[in-house]
């Protein structure tokens, strides 16, 4: 669970962070021994790795647990398919969202 939970969400995050500061740093026209960093291009790369690993994360523990229990009703009762499949795509379509905004916001950099 601790090696799901780094690729998932921290590596995004480090990763965002690593191209936030550089893609901050390489629009400064005029170099100085201090370097100016755009800090708002950080932020907007951080939420985006946010918004894709945290509903990523979430849609997966959503899914393992109604997936399970959707296999099991089915075995059961073979007549709540519909219902089990839409409760599972509802728990994808939040990885989705989430993907979506993570690309909005990368756009915006």
């Amino acid at each position: 669970m601790k090696a799901k939970l780094l690729l998932l969400v921290v590596l995004p995050v480090v990763l965002a962070l690593v191209v936030g500061v550089a893609a901050a740093q390489t629009e400064t026209a005029t170099p100085s021994p201090a370097t100016v960093v755009n800090y708002d291009k950080v932020a907007i790369a951080f939420a985006a790795a946010l918004a894709i690993s945290l509903p990523g994360l979430g849609a997966g523990l959503a899914i393992s647990a109604a997936g399970s229990a959707a296999i099991s009703a089915l075995a059961e009762k073979p007549e709540t398919f519909f219902r089990s499949f839409l409760i599972v795509a509802l728990a994808e379509a939040l990885a989705i969202y989430g993907l979506i905004l993570g690309i909005l916001l990368w756009l915006k950099l």
